[in-house]
């Protein structure tokens, strides 16, 4: 009992830390201690996360207070948002990490709920009603989390502005792909000088030639994945198709090598490299095995699988978020509502995952052989 209670004191230290960071962008004592409410709740051992037993955990007679921070109080997602990750950066930063794109659906009932509609989830495997969160994840040696969001609204919401009012979806928004919203992401990143070295993200994203381009230009290196008809420059030809690179390599060229572990343990391939782009900078280089990289030229191989390899950190975010902070497990309806939801939620996961950064730290201390110094004794005049 002693150490769940020490973990419940810790729990309780580690939101309030990081509540202190966004504390200020609530005009009102409501909201700022509903919000540290809200976010106690989603990580409690609760069934289900809702209103009511959010309300219930944090001692309200009911949910009001709790649809009043979602959908009517005076606070904006984005700003505490910003917090956040500056508070991720400070305690998780590290110049070598990799910025990771990706989007997890949220399966819902009915028509109403904002960006709603029978479309593909990863989550599920297949079409089904849902909304779709594109998301940008930040994994770095101490720990991954999710660091910015974005509710994406396909164009069966964005045709119909009065469906959209009704939704709490201003008039500004407009349509905007899965890929360009994954690029407004990574820019805020950059802009904001989030320290990183690498981006990463599925084929859905890396398909895109131009994002390709947009990053080289940047100097942004990045190993993204693509499908088998896509098409690259080689010495050879304009557009050569990436499935035509690899039958021909001799065996001496492949290397068997893990990519980081899955569920099921490591996940074990076969890895080629075809050098694409002969005209580059004479520092730089462009690869591709079905994966397309731009990176310095002394990168090994083994450099590039690790990128590569943690894409799947971003789905080890979703799942820990969805498990323990609740990030699907909500009833707004509104896209305001859905941001502040979200933003709460991955507040409430990068508290945790810094708490758990620091306990290995404090193993580490613990378990490391005491240090001493040596030095021989004065001889004795004697």
């Amino acid at each position: 009992m002693g150490g769940v209670l020490g973990d419940v004191r810790t729990w309780a230290s580690g939101l309030g830390e990081v509540h202190e960071r966004f504390v200020h962008r609530f005009a009102r004592s409501e909201p700022r201690e509903s919000a540290l409410a809200y976010m106690r709740g989603l990580i409690s051992p609760l069934e289900r996360k809702n209103g009511w037993t959010l309300a219930e955990e944090a001692g309200h007679a009911a949910p009001d207070r709790m649809h009043r921070l979602l959908n009517r109080c005076d606070w904006d997602a984005d700003e505490v948002l910003d917090d956040v990750r500056d508070y991720v950066v400070e305690h998780l930063g590290d110049p070598e990490a990799v910025l990771i794109v990706d989007d997890t659906g949220l399966l819902k009932k009915g028509v109403r709920s904002a960006g709603v509609q029978r479309q593909y989830s990863g989550t599920a495997g297949r079409t089904e009603n849902c909304q779709v969160g594109v998301f940008l994840a930040y994994a770095g040696a101490r720990g991954r989390t999710l660091i910015d969001r974005r509710l994406y609204l396909p164009t069966s919401w964005t045709d119909d502005r009065e469906r959209c009012r009704a939704a709490g979806i201003e008039d500004t928004v407009a349509f905007e792909t899965k890929v360009v919203i994954a690029k407004a992401m990574v820019r805020r990143a950059i802009t904001e000088k989030i320290p990183f070295s690498w981006v990463t993200a599925d084929a859905a994203y890396g398909f895109s030639k131009g994002w390709r381009t947009e990053l080289e230009r940047a100097d942004v290196f990045h190993v993204m994945a693509t499908t088998r008809h896509d098409t690259v420059v080689t010495r050879w030809a304009i557009d050569h198709p990436v499935h035509d690179l690899f039958p021909g390599l001799p065996r001496q060229k492949w290397k068997r090598r893990s990519c980081g572990n899955g569920a099921h343990g490591p996940r074990v391939y076969d890895w080629a490299r075809v050098e694409v782009r002969p005209w580059h900078r004479e520092d730089r280089r462009h690869y591709v095995s079905y994966y397309i990289a731009y990176c310095p030229a002394d990168t090994t191989l083994d450099d590039l699988i690790r990128v590569a390899g943690s894409r799947w950190a971003v789905e080890e975010c979703f799942q820990t978020a969805k498990q323990e902070c609740g990030l699907d497990d909500y009833q707004v309806r509104r896209y305001p509502g859905w941001h502040r939801h979200i933003t709460l939620a991955m507040a409430a996961h990068a508290c945790l995952t810094v708490l758990r950064a620091r306990a290995l730290d404090t193993g580490k201390a613990e378990t490391d052989p005491p240090s001493s110094s040596l030095s021989p004794s004065p001889k004795s005049d004697a």
